[in-house]
């Protein structure tokens, strides 16, 4: 008996050594206080910690959100005083609180090389500000009223568009188009063989030549008149035929009686082609009172040409028409074409300046619709999910869902989860936190949470999983661990897997698990962007210690 109790001294005395060794080790004090208890809503707390230790030691302050329920609005800067060979770190901070009552502010975690010590929690009291119903009237809640969303430039874009294809259109129809006024050439090509005839002798007359004793153009001009009826009226080769040949034609056409021409009006047609030839070719040089007589020979002679040509038949009027239909349909054709072409110009000359601007790839997606494309661009929103609340923005607002599990897992944590898509969507966002009781704190593995995730996948259908992990820091100076690489998903449109990318996060805080999961296609510039942009806004607010 007295051995025992001998023993039990001893043990007593190591302990008490072990824990004087210890504090001396340590060799630093850490107090906390606040400069008021109690405040009225909206009011600053400025809570201290002050840490008494010696040069060697490194201090880490508490950062970010961790005195929930009291909301951190400033950090100031650490305070130095130097007392002989300790030195008196001063650390403040501003908190505040919007809802009436009495908080807790929770125990705050301080490291002091490698130890670690928590302040004891303070009790504040958050009172109302008292309102005077004597001078100020209590009325009723205004009732919703919608608030027009703030329009945005697109009259002003529909407005350049339908003033550029405005322009375009009056441009095609003004050079393609319009019914332009004749030109006096046009004019004269659409008159009858005939009076085209008789017009040209008028405007022989008008000229000079005579005057001038050009008797060379003079006769050139007359000859082709009359040779042009006949190539239209008689026969189709007399313009490219020579004299000789072509009165040969003429006769024979007599002869046949398709053509009732005297031959002394045959004579007459080969004397002057023949004189003609003289003064063209052989420089012969007639009497201009002789030209002026050729001239009204060859005007008789076309009114005899006409008398002899037989009247049309209805078969070969109705040939006319159908001809001059038919050149109707071509020229209109023509216009057709010509505006399709410049249509098409356009189009491409459109696409490939906006194609040289903002991309080929981006021009496409933004004519032909692309579903990445359309989250990116669209309203996004930030919000806040589970509690401790993770703070995340998302193309669109993630819904709550439930997330199966047994009874007895039900009684050792709870699960809440938000979620846009699914695994098999071409993307989506997963925000989840698991709350460990008490019995389990301080048992969560980033790596095996990780682990777990990339199973669910696996009972998801997805194969060829590629798992790299890297350490990740929230832009609030959260730090977690980072697991990302690709996969091959199944596909609901074929029976053949897909190439995706996934991104999770995970961090534990105490007994509280939190997790964003993001899905998206491979090779989607877009969702890379998005999931970049997702991963830049996570904020989380640690659980309380």
């Amino acid at each position: 008996m007295k051995s025992s109790v001998i023993g039990l001294r001893a043990c007593i005395f190591f302990s008490l050594a072990f824990f004087l060794c210890s504090f001396f080790a340590l060799n630093a004090q850490v107090t906390s206080a606040i400069d008021t208890a109690s405040v009225k809503i909206g009011e600053q707390i400025t809570y201290r910690i002050q840490v008494e230790t010696d040069s060697s030691s490194l201090v880490v302050f508490p950062e970010g959100q961790t005195f929930s329920p009291l909301e951190m609005i400033e950090s100031y800067k650490v305070d130095t005083l130097k007392n002989n060979d300790t030195f008196n770190l001063i650390k403040k901070y501003a908190l505040t609180q919007f809802d009436s009552g009495t908080y807790s502010i929770p125990r705050q975690k301080i490291i002091i090389g490698d130890k670690t010590v928590f302040t004891d929690s303070l009790q504040v009291e958050i009172k109302n500000v008292a309102i005077d119903t004597t001078k100020q009237g209590l009325y009723d809640i205004k009732p919703i009223i919608e608030v027009d969303k703030k329009g945005s430039n697109w009259w002003k874009n529909l407005l350049i568009t339908l003033l550029i294809t405005s322009i375009i259109g009056f441009l095609i129809y003004w050079f393609v188009w319009r019914k332009k006024p004749l030109t006096e050439e046009e004019q004269i090509a659409l008159l009858p063989p005939y009076d085209r005839a008789k017009l040209a002798l008028k405007k022989l007359d008008e000229s000079e030549y005579l005057e001038n004793q050009n008797l060379k153009d003079y006769y050139s001009e007359l000859t082709f008149i009359i040779r042009k009826y006949l190539d239209e009226k008689v026969y189709d080769r007399a313009l490219e035929s020579t004299t000789d040949e072509l009165i040969s034609r003429l006769r024979l056409l007599k002869e046949g009686n398709q053509v009732d021409i005297s031959k002394d009006e045959i004579n007459n047609l080969e004397s002057i082609l023949k004189r003609a030839d003289l003064v063209k070719f052989a420089k012969s040089a007639p009497d201009v009172e002789l030209a002026k007589l050729d001239r009204n020979t060859i005007d008789v002679e076309i009114d005899n040409v006409k008398e002899a040509l037989p009247e049309p038949t209805e078969e070969e009027k109705l040939l006319d028409e159908k001809y001059k239909e038919e050149q109707a349909r071509k020229k209109k054709r023509k216009k057709v074409i010509i505006t399709i072409v410049i249509g098409v110009f356009l189009l491409m000359a459109t696409f490939v300046g906006f194609g040289l601007k903002y991309g080929f790839s981006y021009v496409k997606d933004t004519i032909i619709g692309h579903q990445s494309k359309e989250l990116l661009e669209g309203d996004w929103v930030n919000s806040a999910y589970g509690f401790p609340p993770v703070t995340i923005s998302t193309p669109k607002v993630l819904k709550r869902v439930d997330v199966p599990i047994s009874d007895e897992m039900k009684q050792n944590m709870s699960i809440s989860a938000f979620s846009y898509g699914t695994l098999l969507d071409f993307f989506s966002v997963t925000v989840s936190t698991t709350v460990l009781n008490s019995a389990n704190e301080n048992q969560i593995d980033l790596e095996k949470a990780s682990e777990n995730s990339l199973k669910g996948f696996e009972t998801k259908g997805a194969k060829d999983i590629l798992v790299l992990r890297d350490k990740f820091t929230t832009p609030n100076g959260a730090e977690g661990l980072k697991t990302h690489g690709t996969l091959k998903i199944p596909s609901l449109t074929s029976e053949k897997l897909q190439e995706g990318k996934y991104t999770m996060l995970q961090f534990a805080s105490k007994n509280v698990l939190q997790q964003i999961i993001i899905t998206s296609a491979k090779d989607d510039t877009y969702a890379d962007t998005m999931v970049e942009r997702i991963l830049n806004s996570v904020e989380l607010k640690e659980a309380e210690e």
